[in-house]
């Protein structure tokens, strides 16, 4: 990862409902456009994809895994990030690539409108079945009980805590307890240090807006409901942000707090842990992977987030793949990301990491395994390369990501999943800035949510 990802959720740029509904009407904007797809022809011909912008060991790897299975095929990849607007425009034009990778979020969205194909008869041509999958990770990109993208990556969250200055202020990791809003606040108000009237040192980083959703479905709400209507009032998803208003209070306010955070070496050898600027921070599976580097100036452990009723909590996040209607490739789209996230291009990715870590001269580099989607990828993974590094505090932190992978929750897939999320951070940063209350805040994102829903789905 090289550049900066304070967010757990991507927000893109909203796609217009006008051109969704326009693109969709070659299928009466419903669900299953391109159904007919002869997914179990031969692999032949040309493939024109989207993604994999800025491959690394562990990409690359499994493209040449994928390339090898596909002799026959020519795979012409167009190495970019996601963009919905050009989406929309090749969409439209009917000049779509045969796949193209997306957020797990937006899938309900083009699933809606019959922009992308659904994927049960590309499983079955190719005997794969959706356990491959963690369930949560399935839910994301399944659409009206059908399944429309091919999962990639799920790095779930956790607490990494520096245990120096919890030792200092007489706490230890169970103060750290998202399920007990009482002593988490007490604690994080102990640990907060000022100089000049900022911020100096957080008690906690709760990474919101991004994480919000984590906080709210923790807190035993949802942002949509099994539909897929959106649920961003939910009287759950109030109090989370209640209280969420009240932790960033605790700590100077929100602005301040982002002010402050803007200046953290998120990468660097002067990071948040080495010049305890955090004593606790929501962070993705893969950021202990940078605190490597400076391994010798910290002290780690982590706790799991919590639910409301003190069980260890995660929600899916990730990449996919999806098949546009219109792919003139369907056969070897499906093949394609069939094996690029098969455990055999996995493992590929495995030895390949391996490899790298192996050659590099930083000392520091250690094997804190690959978070993949997939539980059998995950554990073969952890089995063949993940071993005690000889930090106990790494070791520990490692085995906490690993332990919380399979508790992950999905955030559900819907019409007007993109605006949804969209939403979701604009209502949060309001409240967080005082600029209107938690119950303003969500009850103006909700509406402007359920419109986009009613547009989008015609209801």
């Amino acid at each position: 990862m090289k550049k900066r990802q304070r967010i757990l959720l991507a927000v893109t740029a909203v796609v217009s409902v006008a051109a969704l509904t326009a693109c969709g009407s070659g299928s009466g904007g419903k669900a299953g456009g391109g159904s007919n797809a002869d997914f179990s022809a031969k692999p032949s011909g040309t493939l024109n994809a989207w993604g994999f912008e800025n491959a690394d060991d562990v990409g690359q790897a499994r493209l040449d895994y994928a390339a090898d299975q596909l002799k026959g095929v020519k795979i012409k990849i167009e190495q970019t990030a996601f963009d919905a607007q050009k989406f929309t425009a090749a969409t439209a034009s009917g000049q779509v690539p045969d796949v193209v990778q997306m957020s797990s979020q937006y899938v309900g969205t083009y699933a809606a409108k019959g922009l992308i194909q659904p994927l049960d008869k590309c499983l079955s041509a190719n005997d794969v079945t959706a356990d491959h999958w963690y369930d949560s990770v399935i839910g994301d990109v399944t659409y009206d009980n059908t399944m429309y993208a091919v999962p990639q990556f799920y790095q779930p969250p956790a607490i990494i805590v520096n245990t120096r200055l919890l030792e200092a202020a007489g706490l230890t990791n169970d103060d750290i307890d998202t399920s007990d809003h009482e002593r988490l606040l007490s604690a994080v108000t102990k640990l907060y240090k000022e100089s000049g009237g900022n911020p100096s040192t957080l008690g906690l980083d709760p990474q919101v807006p991004g994480t919000a959703g984590l906080w709210f479905l923790g807190n035993g709400g949802q942002i949509m409901d099994e539909d897929g209507k959106p649920t961003l009032d939910d009287a759950a998803n109030v109090e989370a942000l209640t209280f969420l208003k009240q932790l960033m209070d605790a700590q100077g306010g929100f602005a301040k707090v982002k002010s402050f955070i803007d200046t953290f070496d998120m990468f660097g050898a002067e990071n948040q842990y080495v010049k305890d600027q955090v004593a606790a921070e929501i962070n993705a599976q893969w950021y202990p992977n940078v605190l490597a580097a400076t391994q010798a100036n910290i002290t780690i452990n982590a706790v799991p987030f919590k639910d409301k009723d003190g069980n260890p909590f995660t929600v899916a996040s990730g990449t996919a793949f999806v098949i546009p209607k219109g792919a003139k490739n369907p056969a070897a789209a499906c093949a394609w990301a069939l094996n690029l996230t098969s455990d055999e291009a996995w493992q590929a990715a495995g030895d390949a990491r391996a490899t790298t870590i192996k050659n590099d001269p930083d000392p520091n580099r250690m094997n804190t395994g690959l978070f993949t989607g997939s539980p059998s990828a995950d554990q073969a993974i952890r089995d063949a390369f993940v071993k005690p590094t000889g930090n106990a505090g790494f070791d520990q932190v490692i085995a906490t990501y690993y332990d919380v992978v399979g508790t992950g929750k999905s955030f559900g897939s819907s019409a007007a999943g993109q605006e949804i999320q969209t939403e979701l951070a604009t209502a949060v940063t309001a409240a967080l800035n005082g600029e209107k209350t938690p119950e303003e805040a969500l009850k103006d994102g909700q509406e402007a949510a359920q419109r986009a829903y009613d547009q989008t789905t015609g209801k």
